[in-house]
């Protein structure tokens, strides 16, 4: 038995902590008690910070951490697909593969329990089947072209059985609407729901909104140039057009965990739609990506409003410095600082695991259940994060 004690224990039953809480945990990491020291200078094991459970990356791509630092920053959402297809397949797999466990292994030993991770092919496959952190991969559906339809979805199909002979957890997503067919978008969906889960980036950039809307700007321009088939204009957000695409082919309300990633550009009707059309809607914001990206962050306020429950990514080191949750914490605290730090943490860690369908074991810290215990130090004499703020793991 192990008894782990700190200034502040976020059990994250709900967002306030325990002051000088402890937890104990048995040999195999699952939580036998909490509770509150009676003389802090009497436990054997106590830390100057905070207490959390395991951290759940709610969106990744893993397999693209070999494009660490490759990427020039600020080139809006065009230019970033510009820099995706100059840059995908410039390194061997070996290289690919060492990186992305590289960086899986970091994730891990900063406190990355669960991740909800985004594959275009099988480079990880291997890696996620024998690593301690568990992962739910998410197959990516791409195609403009209708006719291309039933052959992606065989692809895709080829794909899930090699993840499902590792062991993994996997199924198909679709990407999003600018890269999509309005039958494949459909297709996919049913196919990833089949499963009971989907994620989809959802109104990532202003220049989504103005293609699906207008049919104009860099991203329509960048489309067009490739030769590929653009989506319909609706003069509606794309939001409504992704809803509309997943009515077409189930009964609403929508059953199973939806998450939309990023959703830069949401506004109350777009809330609104999700709220109705979708059973169990889940945000996922990734704010250093959208920074790095295209200089905006997703709409907090709205989002926390709408009771759609949030979760936190890091997405990938394509558009990101690192594949870190506590600076995507720090991001978010910078940037929106009426937040308190305990309900950024339930982002983080539990509505990711309730996303994920994982909260039996993960997301909180109770009796029972094997979250992982991680350690946040550096924080202020408020308990705010800082600067100097890391985790790392202790269980």
């Amino acid at each position: 038995m192990r008894r782990i004690a700190a200034k502040y224990l976020y059990t994250l039953t709900s967002a306030e902590p325990l002051e000088n809480g402890f937890v104990e945990v048995d040999e195999d990491g699952e939580v036998v008690r909490v509770g509150v020291s009676e003389d802090p200078s009497l436990e054997e094991e106590w830390y100057d910070g905070a207490l959390v459970p395991g951290f759940v990356n709610a969106h990744c791509h893993v397999e693209l951490s070999y494009l660490k630092g490759r990427f020039s920053k600020g080139t809006g959402m065009a230019g970033f697909i510009d820099q995706i297809n100059a840059l995908r397949d410039t390194s061997s797999r070996p290289r690919k593969i060492a990186a992305l466990k590289e960086q899986m292994d970091l994730m891990w030993k900063a406190g990355v329990t669960a991740m909800a991770d985004i594959s275009n092919c099988d480079d990880s496959f291997e890696v996620k089947a024998s690593h301690p952190m568990y992962t739910r991969t998410f197959l990516e559906v791409f195609g403009t072209e209708p006719e291309d339809c039933q052959a992606i979805i065989e692809d895709v199909r080829n794909l899930r059985a090699r993840a499902q002979s590792f062991g993994l957890d996997a199924a198909p997503t679709p990407h999003s609407c600018y890269t999509m067919s309005p039958e494949l978008i459909t297709r996919s969906s049913i196919e990833g729901l089949n499963s009971g889960f989907l994620s989809f980036h959802s109104e990532e950039s202003p220049e989504e909104e103005e293609m699906l809307m207008h049919g104009s700007g860099p991203l329509w321009e960048n489309r067009k140039a490739a030769g590929m088939s653009t989506p319909p204009v609706t003069g509606e957000i794309s939001l409504k057009y992704f809803l509309a695409r997943l009515i077409a082919g189930l009964e609403s309300p929508v059953e199973g965990n939806v998450l939309l990633v990023h959703e830069v550009c949401l506004d109350e009707y777009g809330a609104s739609l999700a709220r109705r059309i979708l059973a169990h809607p889940f945000f996922a914001v990734c704010p250093r990506s959208n920074l790095f990206i295209h200089n905006a962050l997703p709409p907090i306020d709205l989002m926390r409003r709408s009771g759609i429950p949030i979760c936190v990514g890091t997405d990938s080191l394509s558009s990101n410095d690192s594949l870190d949750m506590v600076s995507e914490l720090r991001c978010l605290q910078e940037n929106f600082s009426d937040v308190p730090l305990g309900e950024m943490l339930i982002w983080a860690c539990r509505n990711g695991a309730e996303f994920l369908g994982k909260s039996g074991r993960f997301g909180t810290i109770e009796p029972l259940k094997r979250p992982g215990i991680v350690l946040i130090g550096g924080l202020s004499p408020e308990g705010r994060l800082t600067d100097a703020s890391a985790s790392r793991r202790l269980v």
